[in-house]
């Protein structure tokens, strides 16, 4: 499964309803599993970011299509970005080195 850690932003509609954000974030996981992905972490953060997410998906489109759901909702603008593990790095320079 392919990582990536998400960098979420409350819109003015989810800061008002920053009461029911653990349920948005289960909500968001559910809707993940649907798609065949899971939630590794949520943490809620104070400064220019409101929430650090990180999930597993099986490929780039699944994690798309779930960071659309969400943010299609209206509470969260994301920035979200591929992560690899030191395995995964290690394939990389392996198949860049030739």
């Amino acid at each position: 499964m392919a990582t990536f850690i998400s960098l979420v932003s409350w819109t003015d509609q989810g800061v008002r309803g920053y009461r029911d954000t653990t349920e948005r974030a289960a909500a968001f996981g559910a809707a993940l599993e649907r798609l065949g992905g899971n939630v590794i972490s949520v943490y809620w953060t104070v400064g220019p970011y409101d929430l650090v997410i990180t999930v597993e998906a099986p490929d780039d489109e699944t994690a798309t299509a779930a960071l659309l759901q969400i943010s299609g909702v209206g509470n969260v603008r994301t920035v979200s970005m591929r992560a690899f593990s030191a395995e995964e790095m290690d394939a990389i320079v392996t198949k860049a080195a030739g």
